[in-house]
């Protein structure tokens, strides 16, 4: 289970996606993100890339605000079992595995939005971290 001691502040320049965004829920994420002063929940990234794994739109948000660290959970993409893949139904793929999602991160393509949905096994948990501490 992880717990807020396992999250650390990492470079948003560092950070690497693989999945384009929704304008819409950015805005409403962006607004709440400066209602509450910080953020609320960790990204999920890989320690080895910086490839983004969840949290695309807490993403956008950080580089909306101009901040330059963002909370985040890292580990070992392509080894951990605590981290599965899977496809969203109306996702335009047949099939996909991790290597194929650290590709795209390490390319200049995105794939759509909601394509990937990382399954894993323990919650992200709550936090706050402030904004004042991130930029």
């Amino acid at each position: 289970m992880w717990t807020e001691e396992d999250v650390q502040l990492v470079p948003v320049e560092w950070l690497k996606p693989h999945e384009e965004i929704k304008i819409k829920p950015r805005d409403k994420l962006l607004d709440m993100t400066n209602r509450w002063g910080g953020f609320t929940k960790p990204i999920l990234v890989d320690t080895h890339t910086g490839a983004l794994l969840d949290g695309h739109h807490r993403l956008s948000v950080a580089k909306e605000l101009g901040l330059k660290l963002i909370p985040a959970i890292c580990l070992d993409y392509l080894n951990s079992e605590l981290i599965s893949l899977e496809l969203w139904p109306n996702a335009n793929i047949d099939s996909l595995n991790k290597a194929d999602v650290i590709e795209m991160c390490l390319g200049n393509e995105l794939f759509p939005p909601k394509t990937t949905k990382h399954v894993i096994i323990y919650d992200l948990p709550p936090i706050l971290v402030t904004l004042e501490e991130l930029t």
